[in-house]
């Protein structure tokens, strides 16, 4: 079943140095570029993190600093791909709880400023986990009844994701062929940032969703504590979520 699109949607992996989306880099990029008319164009960077790639990050992924040292830095091709991802839906296999938040803190960086917030976010992991509960390699053998060979490339992940979502479509007939309804069904828990450090409670107030003011208001906290605000700007928060945080925190300074 190919997907029905209003606007183009691209589909994304990174393959980084590591899991922390403050501190951590993007070694590899791919992009999967489906139009409504189902061409699609694919762009795949590998990239100088400035930095040194774990051992550990490169047994999964298999890039070391030799393969990238050569290679541009992120906010060399920062423009290029937010032009490419301009006005454009967004895929991925667990991409709302890594690939976002990590893509989103490298653009911050690289001093563009880009709000994915205004696209619908479609995370087939989600669906997979709703409906079997496997990992991506596993999906693509359950419903595409192929084996990934290349997993942890970036590209072949892509493809694979790709290729997995149009299949639940035509497995599972309660699965609209919507993006709106498919970024809904996918979106676990809605945050204000992409980290989740800041959520809603059911009254859609931004309250904190980790540590000791777990579940207040984060406006209210501030109020009456702005060493809370300080303490968070220096830690090793993600910069979108300091963005967030700070906006809350003029919130709070008005009232």
């Amino acid at each position: 079943m190919n997907l029905n699109l209003t606007r183009p949607i691209v589909f994304f992996d990174l393959e980084t140095t590591g899991v922390n989306a403050s501190k951590d880099r993007i070694v590899e990029i791919s992009i999967l570029k489906v139009f409504p008319d189902t061409h699609e164009e694919v762009y795949t960077y590998r990239i100088n993190p400035e930095m040194h790639i774990p051992e550990q990050a490169t047994e999964v992924h298999k890039i070391t600093d030799d393969d990238v040292k050569d290679k541009p830095k992120f906010r060399d091709i920062a423009p290029q791909l937010a032009k490419i991802m301009e006005g454009c839906d967004i895929g991925g296999y667990n991409s709302n709880k890594f690939d976002i938040p990590l893509l989103a803190e490298e653009f911050i960086k690289a001093g563009i400023d880009i709000d994915f917030r205004r696209y619908n976010f479609v995370d087939v992991q989600n669906i997979f986990y709703k409906k079997e509960q496997r990992t991506l390699v596993a999906a693509y053998k359950f419903y595409c009844d192929k084996d990934l060979t290349g997993a942890h490339a970036a590209e072949a992940d892509i493809r694979a994701t790709y290729e997995v979502l149009k299949a639940q479509l035509d497995r599972y007939p309660d699965l609209k062929n919507d993006i709106a309804f498919l970024s809904e069904y996918t979106t676990m828990k809605k945050t204000a940032d992409y980290a989740g450090r800041i959520g809603y409670n059911d009254k859609g107030e931004e309250v904190f969703n980790f540590g000791k003011h777990l579940g207040k208001k984060v406006v209210d906290v501030l109020k009456v504590e702005p060493s809370f605000y300080d303490w968070m700007m220096k830690a090793d928060f993600p910069g979108d979520t300091k963005r967030v945080l700070t906006q809350l925190y003029m919130k709070s300074r008005q009232k």
